[in-house]
């Protein structure tokens, strides 16, 4: 169930433009990123990535076990970036098995 709601708001992201897709769109962002999610399928170059911008924006970092191009409905999306607070902070509120935030230690 908590999948779904997660599901739920990362498409109101996308409704509301609120999400960049792909590392190439989240290099360009100078400030604003909120959550970075990461699929757990991605490249370790992808996840490297991820863990730059996490860095980079000092937000959290959210792997997505269920594959995150079937929840951005993109093919082959492998990492977005929430871009409204109070979306990535439901996202994170509805964190579950299939969603969890990543606390560091072993790479994916």
């Amino acid at each position: 169930m908590a999948k779904d709601k997660v599901n739920t708001f990362i498409g109101f992201c996308i409704k509301a433009r609120k999400i960049t897709l792909g590392s190439g769109g989240i290099d360009v962002l100078k400030k604003g990123v909120h959550l970075i999610i990461v699929c757990s399928s991605a490249a370790k170059n992808t996840f490297s990535a991820a863990l730059k911008y996490k860095n980079r924006f000092g937000c959290p970092l959210m792997i997505c076990k269920c594959g995150l191009e079937n929840a951005v409905h993109k093919p082959g999306c492998k990492i977005a970036a929430v871009r409204d607070k109070n979306l990535a902070d439901a996202i994170i509120a509805n964190a579950c098995e299939e969603y969890e935030i990543y606390a560091g230690g072993v790479e994916v």
